[in-house]
Formats: structure tokens, sequence, C-alpha cells
């Protein structure tokens, strides 16, 4: 019998998550029956989502999350022992899993396509859902045409930093915003986005009226905000703004009420709309095909912040929270 170690959520936190939140427990696990297979995780996903949905998860469940996992015995002749895949199936080092398996966004567990000699792990991240996130809700909501100004927050960061290079790849010029010099000097100096502006010791309005006098024609927003704010009112009329997170207001007990946005997209007649990436589900295929050819054409980077050891899973994801992650958060089980 395999014993399966897991962190079930205790206390539906008011803040930023702490430890005590999360008990990490044993269990065992039962004896595969027909067309089950047995998987061990390699890879833990930590992702900004997770913190808003933690208060719908029941006390003592495992904790929601995504990993790529190598199969380990099976019964199920479509899940053959050595093959790899990327399933929802939380923080657990091991899981007896079928084919139905669903996430939280309604995307079926797959195998890993045949990424060659890339890292494994990327399937949690550019090419599984921040890839896929990026991907659509920038192109579909966005619709970016070459020569225009996308405006990309929380930039140093799974999703925000692929926007801005897909951004890149249709020819706009890319402001990316983030909350350290480190993230600034890998946006622009590793990514190609054309600016970088520091939020925490930069006034971002003063900011953005140097960098895009004209004004800003696409936003795509993962923060929300008073930085949000700022931008929804420096947007050119008939901009496009694409809702993708509001991380400011994860750990907030009384979200900001923000008033001034409305009048902007009134008067702008802005075009804002929020996505959820399961909308896509039906051609998550093309993203994934499309982000690993610019990653083989040199045309889409990608870097990884890697926490070592399964126990210290829950101290990874509080430090995602706090923005101390430079591109996809992971932890290497």
């Amino acid at each position: 019998m395999v014993k399966a170690k897991k962190f079930i959520l205790v206390k539906t936190s008011e803040d930023l998550p702490k430890p005590s939140d999360f008990k990490l427990v044993e269990e065992e696990l039962p004896a595969l029956k027909d067309n089950e297979f047995l998987v061990q995780a390699e890879f833990l996903s930590v992702d900004p989502y997770m913190r808003g949905y933690m208060p719908q998860i029941p006390i003592n469940s495992t904790m929601v999350g995504t990993q790529v996992s190598r199969i380990i015995e099976s019964k199920n002749p479509n899940f053959p022992v050595g093959k790899y895949v990327v399933g929802s199936f939380g923080w657990t080092t091991h899981t007896v899993a079928t084919s139905k398996l669903t996430d939280e966004f309604g995307l079926e567990l797959s195998l890993l396509p045949d990424i060659g000699n890339l890292p494994k792990s990327l399937g949690i991240g550019v090419l599984g859902m921040p890839g896929n996130t990026a991907y659509f809700g920038f192109l579909e909501i966005c619709q970016p045409k070459a020569g225009e100004t996308v405006v990309v927050t929380g930039a140093g960061g799974a999703v925000g930093s692929i926007v801005g290079q897909i951004a890149k790849i249709k020819g706009c010029n890319v402001i990316g915003i983030a909350g350290s010099d480190e993230k600034g000097k890998w946006l622009t100096q590793k990514l190609g986005f054309d600016h970088f502006i520091n939020y925490k010791t930069q006034n971002v309005e003063e900011e953005l009226k140097k960098l895009a006098p004209q004004g800003i024609d696409c936003y795509f927003d993962n923060v929300g905000g008073e930085v949000s704010t700022v931008i929804f009112n420096q947007m050119k009329i008939f901009g496009r703004v694409s809702i993708c997170g509001y991380v400011s207001g994860y750990n907030d007990r009384t979200p900001q009420k923000v008033t001034t946005i409305h009048h902007a997209i009134i008067v702008k007649q802005l075009k804002v709309e929020g996505f959820i990436v399961s909308r896509w589900n039906d051609k998550i295929s093309e993203s994934i095909s499309q982000n690993l050819e610019w990653i083989q054409q040199g045309k889409l980077k990608y870097r990884e912040t890697v926490t070592e050891g399964f126990e210290n899973t829950v101290n990874a994801f509080v430090d995602m929270l706090k923005g101390r992650n430079i591109g996809k958060a992971i932890v290497k089980v």
C-alpha cells in the first residue's frame, strides 16, 4: 500500500495565509481498480488564483492545485507506467486517479504532450494553465494590433511575463509594472519589454504619462487596486482591458472600493472584460502548440522560481503571494 502525504486546509485565512491554516497529514491509498492509475507528484503549482479559491474549499479538504505527475502503477491502458500527466490533484504526493478527473476550471486530466528536452515543469507553467491564460486572455479579449501600447501589471509573474512577450511578438510597445527592480531588469533585458515601472518606488501615474503620452490601448490586469485605477484613467478612447485577477485584494478583509474606474470606462468608452481560462477549454491545444513553437523559436522565454521539498509548499505559496517569485512559482517534490 502507498501512503500519500497531503496538505489539508484547516482554516480559511482572513488575510495572508499562514502555515497554521494548513496541516500536513498522511493517507493510505487503496489498491487500484480497473481503469485507475497511481501517480507520484514531481512538480506542484502555486498560483494567485488559489488564494481567491480558498474560501470555497471545505475545511479538512486537500488544498487545490495542479501538478505534473509520473504514472508509477496503472490498470488503464491509456495511461501507461512511465508517462507524465498534468492534473488537478491538489497538494498531495500520490493520487489514485481516473481519466475523468477535471480541475477547478473544468479541464480534464491529460497526458503531458511531447515537449522534447524542455523541463516537464512547463506543463504547469508556460505550456499549462498560466500560458493558456496569457494566450487567450490577451489575444482574444484585447485583440492587439502592431504599434499599440500595452500595459501589463503583475508583469514579473507567470502570466504577466508571458502576456508581455506575446504583445512584443505581435509588434506592440509594452510597459510592464511589478514590484522590484530585479524583476524590471529581467523584463526589459531578457524578455524584451520596452519599459518597466516599479509601483513600489515610482509614481505610476507620472511614469505612464512619460512612457505613454498618447494613452494606453490595451491593459492586461492581474492585480486590481489603486494601480489599476490609475491605468484605467490613462486609457485611450475605445481601449480594451482584460481582467485576469485582482491579487491586491485577495488578502484584504475589506476589499478596496474603487469609484473612479467606472467614470473612465464610460467617458473613454472602454471594452472591459473579465475571464476564466476554461472559456477556451475546447481549443487549449492551440495555445500549447503556439507557445511551444514560440519557445522553440526563441521568441518566448520563461523563468521558474523553484522551492525544493513537498513540506515547503505552504512557504512557496505565501512567498508567491508576497511577490517574491520571478516567473512561475513551483514546488519540486
